[in-house]
């Protein structure tokens, strides 16, 4: 029986080869069958042609406009244009039919929308209709030749931002954070859009995209995150810590409005302001969702090196929302951000993340 299902399965796959094979023949012999009507079709366009400009010549030659002559000598050209433009485009067609011929109907083409413009190439190969290789010198998802705006309001960078991160909690001050000041530390990128505001003025402009925070903390004294009764609070750990770390991992989507000096380059074809090695400031803020929440823990227990990652809720609020301000020159900015909402949820004591560090727009 076994020995039966397996020659069944191969007849079942030869005859899907076989008609795979004799679609694409007959594929192949529809598009030669094409190419051959399409020569019939421009001799007859070119005679059609040829025939307009007679008519016309002979107009010019009722309306007194040319003499016998010249109306011989358009005519002797005309004819003589359209006769090299059948013998042309029909050589075309051959060629093509006898490129289909000699690659079974398989064929390398250029793609239509391949350019070379200023310092950006575009370049791609099809195959068999579809596209089998593309390259561009910038950017090689357009594949089609962009026209240059005259006026560009919008722009997009990447961003990352980088530093250190803690918290304020209710009642005490940064100096008696529970949190390590350097261990504990934050990391975030992005994409964002700049627009400017005013159509005559670069001033000011709006800056709004999405980013992915990652806020980490690492408590002191060989503490850890524990839950009881409901409260995420800090307890001693049994081990000797090596690394004991919270990171909670957001989903946001920062606004700023921006201001800073630009310069105005412009030339016939467009005008641009460019905020290249220029003064900036930007002030706003940020919403978005908790991804979720990990602890990871490094300890020795009977002299075997331990790692445990632990992926929780741990409380943490699920909706984040804060201010968050930079400034600086060109694209490294000296970045702060608060968070507004408290870290815990239903905590007797409110802790909220603050952050300072690095932030480049790229």
């Amino acid at each position: 029986m076994r020995t039966l299902n397996i020659f069944v399965l191969v007849v079942l796959l030869f005859s899907l080869f076989i008609q795979k094979i004799s679609a694409q023949d007959s594929s192949y012999k529809e598009k030669v069958e094409v190419l051959e009507e399409r020569k019939n079709k421009i001799t007859f366009q070119e005679k059609e042609a040829l025939k307009i400009e007679v008519e016309d010549i002979n107009r010019r030659i009722d309306n007194n406009e040319i003499t016998q002559e010249e109306a011989k000598t358009l005519k002797e050209a005309a004819a003589t244009k359209r006769a090299l433009n059948i013998e042309d485009r029909i050589a075309i067609i051959e060629n093509e039919i006898s490129l289909l011929e000699r690659n079974d109907g398989k064929t390398l083409i250029l793609i239509e929308a391949d350019t070379i413009s200023g310092d950006n190439v575009r370049f791609g190969i099809s195959f068999n209709g579809k596209p089998a290789f593309s390259f561009s010198s910038k950017n090689s998802k357009h594949w089609k030749k962009r026209e240059i705006k005259y006026d560009r309001r919008t722009y997009s960078d990447f961003v990352m931002a980088i530093g250190l991160n803690n918290t304020l909690i209710e009642g005490q001050s940064i100096e008696d954070t529970p949190y390590k000041i350097g261990g504990s530390r934050f990391f975030e990128m992005g994409w964002q859009w700049r627009t400017r505001v005013f159509k005559n003025s670069n001033f000011m402009r709006i800056n709004y995209g999405f980013s992915f925070q990652y806020n980490g903390l690492k408590p002191k004294d060989n503490q850890y995150f524990t839950v009881v009764d409901g409260q995420s609070e800090l307890a001693d750990f049994e081990y000797e810590l090596k690394k004991s770390k919270l990171r909670m991992d957001n989903l946001v989507f920062p606004m700023h409005l921006e201001f800073g000096p630009s310069r105005k380059r412009e030339n016939e074809n467009n005008f641009r302001y460019s905020i290249q090695n220029q003064f900036r400031i930007g002030i706003g803020g940020y919403g978005g969702f908790n991804l979720g929440t990990r602890q990871k823990l490094k300890y020795d227990r009977a002299g075997e090196n331990v790692k445990d990652k632990l992926k929780r809720g741990y409380n943490t609020t699920n909706f984040v929302y804060g201010l968050s301000g930079y400034v600086g020159f060109d694209g490294v900015l000296l970045y702060a951000k608060y968070d507004l909402n408290p870290l815990f949820k239903n905590a007797d004591i409110e802790q909220r993340n603050i952050s300072l560090g690095l932030r480049f727009d790229l």
